[in-house]
């Protein structure tokens, strides 16, 4: 088994394996998953010493910590992150949640950004993972994207105000040791930075293969705060490794176009899509771990020869060559 190599998180005194796993996919989302298999994936990573992991209380609503807790409660070698914002009601959702989440737990969400939401959904995930720590806490999918620009007014200020609060309050007690956001967008990022240090934020399927705008702006601003970025979704929700979806939603023309090109040249040095989606984000030093989303055993097993295969240099600067790749992004190797 690889020993992976570990990258810190901003200026605390944790670091991350450089491979994580994130644990959305396999509660669930938006297809089937049995509980053996989610078992498995946890098992399998943990197994070949994959040290970090990441859920939160919205996945398959307390599913996934559930089994995330099953699978960390008798190790000690880990870095484990969840998230806060959501707290979870008992009863099934009646809006279109519901058929997100096949085989989810019967409770819905409540959104709450407040100090009191968040320190209780710290003490609620405590319970549904039954663990004694939880190492990274991210205020979850605060943003115009997740909320409407309207309605993401109110839920900000409470995220900024008192939810930042109570993070900040539990880092220093060290009951934490790094806080951040979890969130689909760089825009709110580089808002929430204005209010607070933050340690890190989990960044989902905007630094990419496919997409690396947030070097524009984001990530410079991170390195100069000691902020870490956590790349969640390296495969843009799927378009990445053979499917069609993007940004959650079918995608377009466009994208598929630019896909096709990527895999063109990949395929021309041998090396599979998805391999050169999980390493590419890791040539930013910025970026501490790129965490996919296995929904079985056998997934991971393809994720850990895909992160392990050896890539030439060549793919890389022939990507950047065909303008597929920016200018000004740093190349793994």
């Amino acid at each position: 088994m690889p020993e992976f190599s570990t990258r810190p998180i901003g200026n605390t005194s944790i670091a991350v394996t450089e491979l994580g796993l994130g644990c959305a996919a396999m509660a669930g989302n938006h297809r089937p998953v049995e509980d053996v298999d989610i078992a498995g994936a946890i098992d399998e990573a943990l197994e070949n010493k994959v040290g970090y992991v990441d859920t939160a209380p919205f996945y398959g609503f307390g599913r996934s910590e559930h089994f995330v807790g099953n699978g960390l409660r008798h190790r000690d070698d880990y870095v484990l992150s969840t998230k806060a914002g959501r707290l979870l009601a008992p009863g099934f959702p009646t809006d279109s949640s519901a058929g997100e989440w096949p085989g989810s737990f019967p409770f819905h969400q409540i959104y709450d950004y407040s100090y009191e939401g968040v320190m209780r959904s710290y003490e609620d995930s405590l319970q549904r993972l039954g663990v004694s720590r939880i190492d990274i806490l991210l205020l979850h999918d605060i943003g115009a994207m997740q909320h409407g620009e309207e309605a993401n007014r109110a839920l900000f200020n409470d995220a900024m105000t008192g939810g930042y609060r109570a993070l900040d309050e539990l880092r220093r007690a060290g009951d934490i040791k790094a806080i951040g956001l979890g969130v689909n967008e760089q825009e709110v990022c580089l808002q929430a930075m204005e209010h607070g240090h933050w340690d890190a934020f989990l960044l989902a399927g905007r630094y990419t293969l496919l997409e690396q705008a947030p070097l524009d702006k984001l990530f410079p601003a991170c390195a100069e705060a000691e902020t870490s970025i956590i790349l969640g979704g390296p495969f843009n929700s799927g378009i990445l490794v053979g499917g069609e979806t993007w940004n959650y939603a079918k995608a377009p023309a466009d994208v598929v176009e630019k896909v096709r090109r990527i895999n063109e040249i990949c395929q021309s040095h041998g090396v599979p899509l998805p391999a050169a989606a999980l390493q590419f984000p890791l040539g930013a030093t910025q970026v501490a771990s790129v965490i996919p989303g296995p929904r079985s055993r056998s997934d991971m097993r393809q994720i850990l020869d895909w992160f392990q295969l050896d890539i030439p240099a060549s793919l890389w600067s022939d990507l950047q060559n065909a303008q597929l790749l920016a200018e000004n992004a740093p190349l793994p190797g």
